[in-house]
């Protein structure tokens, strides 16, 4: 059997004077020693931090784009005006956000630039202003339209974007809008296709957005 010692560093006396000698360890035991984990070093914080703040980024962003799904589909679509029939309230290329909520909580109302299917083709959508509501009797007389006998005072048709075109009373048919674009001599409308059943429309435009000089609310 191996030998053991006592650590003779570690004998004192006691206040009596008497020799205290500790017990001997036996061979083979380890004694406990708490040991620090190791330190992450400098080198490794950063790509520690790194990694955190990305994954903030990610959350983030997906987070954005969820609402801005939410919003496209549910609320706003960004759309572009082609053609030029709603000139010069609306120019052709320009970009313009259409508001497919808004008349879930409010009618249509007469001057309202709408957004529909074009009742000849649902695959392809136009834009014009409504000018009759269900109900009202329409008359145009050499480029003036009439409301119920009333001319309409239209100040978003400059003189030099209306026509001569005239067009027989009628009246709009039940859950029906009589539509024109602005732009009189260049528009394909009401005049040519009747009036559009309100299942057809889906948005009211509201805002332009660019070019930057057209920025502002749709009127």
């Amino acid at each position: 059997m191996p030998e053991t010692f006592p650590d003779p560093g570690s004998s004192y006396k006691s206040s009596a004077g008497e020799l205290q000698v500790p017990l001997p360890v036996p061979a083979g035991a380890v004694p406990a020693v708490a040991v620090p984990g190791p330190a992450v070093p400098d080198v490794l914080a950063g790509p520690l931090r790194l990694r955190t703040g990305l994954g903030i980024w990610l959350r983030d962003l997906i987070i954005s784009l969820a609402i801005s799904a939410f919003i496209i589909i549910f609320l706003y679509q960004p759309v572009k005006v082609e053609g030029t029939s709603m000139m010069p309230s609306l120019e052709d290329q320009e970009r313009i956000f259409v508001n497919k909520f808004v008349y879930r909580l409010e009618p249509i109302e007469r001057g309202d630039v709408v957004v529909f299917r074009y009742p000849r083709d649902p695959s392809k959508s136009y834009i014009k202003r409504v000018i009759g509501m269900a109900g009202d009797q329409i008359r145009i007389d050499n480029g003036q339209v009439y409301v119920n006998g009333k001319a309409l005072d239209e100040t978003y048709v400059p003189s030099e974007y209306t026509d001569e075109r005239s067009y027989p009373n009628i009246v709009v048919p039940t859950h029906c809008y009589f539509v024109l674009g602005d732009h009189r001599s260049m528009s394909n409308d009401s005049r040519d296709f009747g009036a559009v059943n309100e299942g057809f429309i889906y948005g009211k435009a509201v805002f332009g957005y660019w070019p930057m000089e057209k920025l502002g609310r749709v009127k």
